[in-house]
């Protein structure tokens, strides 16, 4: 990143850049055992971050941070596979605050607070190899106890349209993010109508399975 807006959506007049380099190591495991008919697993992603931030304002300007980041886990994932066509996942994922976080610091790998994530993931593939995948997600923020800030609610809608070609699957994916509810801090007016984030993404993807 290498603007800084502030809520009119103005670039700020500095200097602003953000490098990260983020490897997302996720394990998963499926168990044997069914429940309500599902298949029964539980994973966990541990990020490794290195991120550099310089602001080119008055007093610190530019700081890196490499470590583990946010760890998010879930203990219990239930997937069902009602045919070779359809599938549904269902979990709720927790976001740790192991992340390396100073309120000080212009540059935190970590967020210091838990977010509590449900999540729903539809997938459907054609016989011929046509696929469409989704996978919905609902974040409910806690507070930071550094900064008494809580961010608000917020809804991500993840997608795929692909194409499988032998090993390959070739098509588009992106995401769509919107903040539902307004952030809040504590001792503070609780309405940050200005503080709320959207995005809409889209792009190409390869994948190859072996």
């Amino acid at each position: 990143a290498n603007k800084m807006k502030d809520n009119a959506g103005r670039n700020e007049n500095f200097d602003f850049q953000v490098d990260a380099t983020v490897n997302a190591m996720r394990y998963i495991y499926v168990t044997k055992k069914k429940l309500l008919g599902a298949d029964v697993g539980w994973h966990v992603i541990l990020p490794v971050v290195n991120q550099h931030v310089s602001i080119n304002t008055p007093g610190r300007t530019r700081q890196t941070k490499t470590g583990l980041g946010d760890i998010e886990f879930s203990p219990l994932i239930l997937g069902w596979h009602f045919n070779k066509n359809w599938h549904l996942v269902a979990t709720v994922d927790f976001m740790v605050p192991t992340g390396a976080y100073d309120k000080d610091d212009i540059s935190n790998i970590g967020r210091n607070y838990w977010t509590i994530n449900p999540i729903v993931d539809v997938t459907y593939i054609s016989n011929g190899g046509f696929e469409i995948s989704s996978k919905f997600l609902y974040l409910i923020n806690t507070t930071n106890t550094a900064t008494g800030y809580q961010s608000g609610q917020e809804f991500l809608f993840d997608y795929l349209i692909g194409q499988k070609v032998g090993n390959w699957n070739l098509g588009v994916n992106g995401y769509f993010y919107k903040q539902i509810t307004d952030d809040s801090i504590r001792n503070e007016p609780a309405n940050f109508s200005g503080n709320k984030g959207q995005s809409l993404s889209i792009g190409p993807v390869i994948q190859y399975n072996y």
